[in-house]
C-alpha cells in the first residue's frame, strides 16, 4: 500500500491527503481547562498499557497537555465547542492529533500564556505539523519515537520466583 508522504515539520498537512485508519485511541470532550487534566490522566493509562519508558510518556502527556491547553485558551473565545483527541501506534511511533473546530491558531494580545506552547510540543516531539482539515477544524499533529525499556532494567518473571 502506498503511504501519502507529509510535509516536513510545521507545514501545512491537507487531511484529504492522509490516509484514513481507525486510531488506536479517540477521546472528545468539550473545551474545559478540567478536561485538559482528563486528557492528560487518559494517556497516563494509555502509556502504561503501551508500556512506554517514563521518559517517554512524560514527554506526551506535557506535550498533549500543551496541545490541549492551546485548545481551551484559544479556540472558541468565550463560547464553548468539543475538544478532540486521538492517537496512534505504528511502528513504535505515536502520533497524537488534537483538534478542534475554533477559530484556528490566531495571535491573542489578551493571551494568558506566554505563547511558549507550540515551541515546547516542538521540542518535545520528534514531528509537530498544525494543519486545517476539510471542515477548517483546526489540528495539531505530534509524532513521537517510543523507545522500548532497556533489556537490562526489564526484570525476568523466573528471576522473582513468579511464574
Amino acid at each position: 500500500m502506498m503511504q501519502a508522504e507529509a510535509p516536513g515539520p510545521g507545514g501545512p498537512f491537507p487531511l484529504g491527503h492522509q490516509e484514513h485508519q481507525t486510531p488506536d485511541f479517540e477521546l472528545t470532550l468539550p473545551a474545559r481547562a478540567e478536561n485538559v487534566a482528563v486528557v492528560r490522566h487518559a494517556f497516563g493509562g494509555l502509556g502504561e498499557a503501551l508500556a512506554v519508558p517514563d521518559h517517554a510518556l512524560a514527554d506526551v502527556k506535557l506535550a498533549v497537555t500543551e496541545a490541549c491547553t492551546n485548545v481551551v485558551v484559544h479556540a472558541y473565545g468565550e463560547n464553548e465547542g468539543p475538544m478532540a483527541v486521538s492517537a496512534e501506534l505504528r511502528d513504535g511511533r505515536l502520533t497524537v492529533v488534537v483538534a478542534d473546530e475554533g477559530r484556528g491558531i490566531l495571535p491573542r494580545p489578551d493571551s494568558p500564556g506566554l505563547g511558549l506552547g507550540l515551541p515546547l510540543i516542538a521540542t518535545l516531539a520528534e514531528s509537530l505539523e498544525l494543519g486545517t482539515g476539510e471542515g477548517d477544524e483546526t489540528e495539531v499533529r505530534m509524532t513521537f519515537v517510543l523507545d522500548g525499556p532497556p533489556e537490562a532494567d526489564a526484570p525476568a518473571a523466573t528471576e522473582s520466583g513468579l511464574a
